[in-house]
């Protein structure tokens, strides 16, 4: 893993504190010894919704990617309070990202690429890139413009 603080710092981020919980469920879940299901966060941060909203309307693909950048810093938050290390993470094995959009907005992939950029500057190249889906969505919970889970592999 790279130094995640300077990582975080190239985009002007910090780690936050991990999300409250949105239902009944568990945001990590550990199985088959080594792998995490991470359930998914939206860019609220701290406890402050940072976008409401649809991308081809609200926003812009550079802001839809900054919303999945905080995605990222939410479920890396959650994991670390699960696992306690980061340094544990072996590599990021997949991510889905949903994306809400206008019925027009096509560029779902480009928003997606602001979280996975993210994982690939904190964990490097090998760990980092992922196998990936993102999908439009016609609505996210909260009027939230982008939504991520991850799949992670531990040592």
């Amino acid at each position: 893993m790279k130094d995640l603080d300077g990582a975080l710092r190239k985009y002007g981020l910090s780690m936050p504190e991990p999300p409250a919980k949105g239902g009944i469920y568990e945001p990590v879940k550990e199985f088959g010894g080594n792998f995490c299901y991470l359930s998914g966060c939206g860019p609220v941060i701290n406890g402050q919704q940072l976008y409401r909203g649809k991308l081809g309307a609200e926003y812009t693909v550079e802001e839809g990617q900054a919303a999945a950048r905080y995605c990222v810093l939410n479920l890396l938050a959650n994991l670390k309070a699960k696992i306690g290390d980061l340094g544990r993470v072996k590599r990021i094995v997949k991510m889905l990202c949903f994306v809400a959009g206008t019925d027009t907005f096509y560029e779902h992939p480009q928003v997606a690429n602001g979280g996975s950029q993210l994982l690939e500057d904190i964990f490097g190249l090998e760990a980092g890139r992922c196998a990936r889906s993102a999908v439009g969505m016609n609505a996210l919970p909260g009027n939230i413009p982008v939504e991520i889970e991850l799949l992670v592999e531990l040592v």
